[in-house]
């Protein structure tokens, strides 16, 4: 997907600028033609000749320098770009970006591009949610361009939170999946080809997902759980992040790595799930639920590990809170809300029901009896019931494939 691509890439004063010698890398193996603007800031974590060898071609690092061509340096540079990636973008650069402040190479580069900007912030936790700062995320998000959300973990000051620049081969992934996007076919995980005609059918739209099935402890040690390995989920994020959307993916426990240019929040309980999701809610144009919630919790959790003797263990049990009813509930008239139902009997049913009890827009139904239909495989067997009482059965195909037929019926209900 990179190769032949020019990309232009602008790394900015932050401890993570260390990553872009391994990003730039990766972005030439990849095929593509890589150009790079040191900031001033930028020049006190990895230096110019470091990144001339590895990109190839030479670095720009001030307004005043070499003339590498005869034509004006950062209007070269802006009109060669098939796609400009700031990584790691600082809370100064995005500022001065968003107040259209044009001092430096980089800024006055991407001042007179017209190519697509992809920034990817690094900072400290405060900084970055600072509402001045994220004012500025907005507003450049409002202009088009688009957003790598940090990872969490811990950072370079020494705490933990949000942050974290995502790692290199995570960035390059995300340019691989925009141009994917683009137009053509885009291998699924099965080796069948998925059409990816829909382009950024979705930039500028919020989306929530949820995925996996949540743990409810019983002690320490132990839980209740289910059987969701989160694959549809984590599908749909990547696809929805592929089609341009912002996306955000709250998963239960899942072996699967987030997809990249998602941002990602772990929980572990139906409760830990709902306050995020209730929070993000009122943000989002369209919410699909695909995580496997329980329905019930231990009422009475142990401290100490319940110790095995020879008497029976009894467990009661209280009802979690009903989180897609909830978000029915809340739903305004600009929001898309979508379901699922995953039954093993009454199908059509049981959906019914939900669809309607819940107040969604759509549900998808699948029945996880059927062979290769349930948890923790890479295909999924579904009808698609919407509230105009029309229902879509769709053949057994990979849950990557799924996901954008899903992603397309959500569009068409938004028209």
């Amino acid at each position: 997907m990179l190769n032949g691509k020019k990309i232009v890439l602008g790394v900015t004063g932050g401890i993570a600028a260390y990553k872009c010698v391994d990003l730039a890398s990766r972005l030439r193996k990849k095929g593509a033609e890589v150009h790079v603007i040191l900031t001033r800031g930028a020049q006190n974590f990895v230096t110019e000749t470091a990144m001339r060898e590895i990109s190839g071609n030479p670095v720009i690092t001030s307004m005043w320098g070499e003339i590498h061509n005869y034509d004006v340096e950062h209007i070269a540079l802006a009109t060669l770009a098939d796609v400009v990636l700031i990584a790691p973008a600082t809370a100064n650069v995005l500022a001065k970006a968003a107040a259209g402040i044009a001092d430096d190479m980089l800024t006055t580069t991407v001042l007179a591009t017209r190519a697509p900007i992809f920034f990817a912030p690094a900072m400290n936790s405060n900084m970055y949610e600072n509402p001045v700062t994220q004012r500025n995320i907005t507003t450049l998000q409002q202009r088009g361009w688009q957003l790598i959300p940090p990872a969490s973990g811990h950072l370079a000051c020494g705490t933990s939170g949000i942050g974290r620049m995502p790692e290199p081969s995570e960035l390059v992934e995300v340019l691989e999946n925009y141009f994917a996007g683009e137009g053509g076919s885009v291998e699924s995980a099965d080796g069948n080809t998925m059409d990816s005609t829909m382009g950024n059918t979705m930039q500028g739209l919020k989306l929530l997902v949820t995925a996996a099935g949540t743990r409810e402890p019983i002690d320490p040690v132990r839980y209740i759980g289910n059987r969701s390995s989160g694959k549809m989920g984590y599908a749909i994020a990547e696809a929805a992040a592929r089609l341009g959307a912002e996306v955000t993916l709250i998963s239960g426990p899942s072996a699967l790595q987030p997809p990249a240019g998602v941002e990602f929040f772990g929980v572990e309980s139906a409760r830990e799930m709902r306050q995020l999701v209730q929070e993000r809610f009122p943000a989002c144009d369209i919410v699909i639920k695909a995580a496997a919630v329980a329905d019930y919790r231990v009422k009475n959790v142990s401290d100490q590990k319940i110790k095995k003797n020879d008497a029976e263990l009894t467990l009661v049990l209280e009802k979690n809170p009903d989180i897609l009813k909830e978000l029915g509930e809340m739903k305004q008239p600009h929001q898309t809300l979508v379901g699922f139902a995953a039954e093993t009997q009454n199908l059509l049913q049981y959906a019914k029901g939900k669809l309607e009890k819940k107040n969604l827009d759509m549900i998808v139904a699948n029945d996880v009896s059927k062979p290769q239909a349930g948890f923790n495989v890479d295909t999924n067997l579904i009808k698609l019931l919407k509230r105009d009482g029309s229902i879509e059965e769709l053949p057994l195909m990979s849950k990557k494939e799924l996901a954008y037929i899903i992603l397309d019926r959500v569009m068409k209900l938004r028209m």
